[in-house]
């Protein structure tokens, strides 16, 4: 989607400046820990997808997005899924404990012991492509489709309607956009596309640099 989330090539937010070895939480929000695990364990229970996840959290008016901190975004997240899933109810979070039985029963209840497992295998999104084979091959030129959805895209807005060229062939993927949905079926080949540096934004950049951008084949058409 169009949203707040998508600030890369944007002026006025400033570089990003990672802090070598620094930890994944601030010193002394002691919160924010708690609040990967519970989205952790909530997202276990298989519920939702990791991309329905996603853009419940990124699909929000954009001056409540750029106030909240990043776990802040995750827990407000979270409630909002856990009330849509029919896990908890409003009261139930304005209370802070459970109420009556859910109207959805429980999924998978992870375990403390399991999560170092869970953590390591990830999600895995890879799908069998059957018969299916990919329209594109290494050095084919595409250009990005002027993809303008609604809803959720892995397709970056600096990357749009853009000619690079096919790096490499990913494989075939879980697609995020129907995934954002719900739709734990769709699936299409994932490609490397390289653009040149130049071509997303513009002369300004350094000739010769240039940018990785993995791509669904449904968001490219051959140049």
């Amino acid at each position: 989607m169009n949203g707040p989330q998508d600030i890369g090539g944007r002026h006025g937010f400033g570089p990003v400046a990672p802090a070598l070895n620094a930890s994944a939480y601030h010193p002394g929000a002691n919160w924010e820990p708690r609040a990967m695990a519970i989205t952790v364990a909530a997202g276990a229970g298989g519920h939702w997808t990791i991309d329905e996840s996603r853009f419940m959290r990124e699909n929000r008016d954009p001056a409540e997005y750029y106030r909240l901190s990043y776990f802040q975004l995750w827990l407000t997240a979270l409630a909002e899924l856990l009330t849509a899933k029919g896990l908890v109810t409003e009261a139930e979070l304005a209370a802070g404990h459970a109420g009556t039985a859910p109207t959805t029963p429980p999924g998978t209840c992870l375990s403390a012991s399991a999560v170092p497992g869970v953590l390591a295998r990830g999600g895995p999104v890879d799908r069998d492509p059957g018969a299916a084979r990919p329209g594109f091959a290494p050095g084919d030129l595409v250009r990005t489709r002027n993809h303008q959805p609604a809803g959720h895209t892995r397709l970056p807005g600096y990357a749009r309607d853009k000619v690079g060229r096919i790096e490499s062939v990913q494989g075939f993927h879980a697609f995020a956009d129907a995934s954002a949905e719900g739709d734990r079926q769709a699936a299409d080949w994932l490609y490397t596309v390289v653009f040149e540096a130049e071509t997303l934004f513009g002369a300004a950049e350094a000739t010769g640099d240039s940018v990785s951008v993995d791509a669904w084949e449904p968001y490219l058409v051959r140049a």
